[in-house]
């Protein structure tokens, strides 16, 4: 087929992207497609032209413009199949306050949580108890997140996240247990990985995520059978609930008591070399080929062209 494979754009986690759309290009010539690299940040007018004549969108982008819905709000109206979640999905689980709010309404358990827009003049109300985490209300990877534990450090980490032009997501910490991700795959959760950050770091940062001597993470997580299948099943709930189609991934942390409660869902999770959801395919039997493949399979079934074949 012919595929373009969008990457790139300008959100923090454009290096991100950039850097797993170099094995989904080696991935897609593998299967015999004829792939057309596109960078939303310098190509963005040539998106509808280009998806108009070819036939499957393979997206990897992270944050906005891309996991916001924009991306697939342009291909559908230029009729192109593409994978994963459409552009009501793809914009209500980009925003952190949305997805809590879809989880709620739902009977998802998450940690208790305030959103604080960046309003010149207007200063919020904290009503929640430290320690908590600071993070950017649309954004990922890690980008900006703090963990506050003094009341002088919380003004601190609000301005980290200002500064990316985003609200901030506060959020009570889940102490005492571990933490977990669980994908979702067509209609099946994976198996869930649980992530040990490096010693001498508090939590899953950008550089636990990406660097070579990151965070270990282990798959399948070595947590008891009732642990997992409770994951796995809200996993699937989360999925459905946000109305998310193909793939996701959602994070949780487990408290002392064992008790799962979910963070956040992901629809387009990350495709690099040490990204989780290749490896918990893997456990399955799925390589990182195998995976390609069924992400464009379940695309071509969820996002099927409306004209015609």
């Amino acid at each position: 087929m012919r595929m373009i494979l969008i990457a790139g754009g300008w959100s923090t986690e454009r290096a991100v992207s950039l850097s797993g759309a170099t094995g989904i290009s080696a991935a897609l010539t593998r299967l015999g497609h004829e792939v057309r690299f596109l960078d939303p940040a310098f190509d963005f007018a040539e998106i509808i032209p280009l998806a108009k004549e070819a036939d499957f969108a393979f997206l990897n982008l992270h944050g906005s413009p891309g996991e916001d819905g924009l991306i697939q709000a342009l291909l559908e109206e230029a009729d192109c199949p593409y994978q994963g979640a459409g552009p009501k999905a793809s914009f209500l689980a980009l925003n952190k306050a949305a997805t809590k709010a879809v989880y709620a309404k739902n009977g998802l358990r998450t940690p208790n949580w305030q959103l604080f827009a960046h309003i010149p003049g207007e200063k919020h109300t904290l009503k929640l108890p430290r320690p908590l985490f600071v993070k950017p209300n649309a954004g990922g990877s890690s980008v900006g997140m703090s963990r506050v534990d003094e009341g002088e450090d919380f003004e601190a980490a609000l301005q980290k996240v200002y500064v990316l032009g985003e609200a901030a997501l506060v959020e009570s910490c889940v102490s005492g247990g571990c933490e977990l991700t669980c994908a979702v795959l067509g209609e099946a959760a994976l198996p869930p990985i649980m992530i040990r950050p490096r010693p001498g770091t508090v939590f899953f940062d950008y550089a636990n995520k990406y660097d070579k001597d990151g965070a270990e993470e282990i798959c399948p997580a070595p947590v008891d059978a009732a642990l997992t299948a409770e994951v796995q099943a809200m996993s699937l709930a989360a999925h459905k609930a946000l109305g998310i189609a193909g793939y996701s991934r959602s994070d949780f942390m487990i408290d002392a008591k064992g008790t799962p409660f979910i963070l956040e869902t992901n629809t387009l999770p990350g495709m690099t070399a040490t990204s989780l959801l290749p490896r918990a395919a893997a456990v399955v039997g799925l390589d990182f080929d195998a995976l390609v493949a069924e992400l464009v399979r379940l695309g071509l079934e969820t996002h099927p062209r409306k004209g015609g074949a």
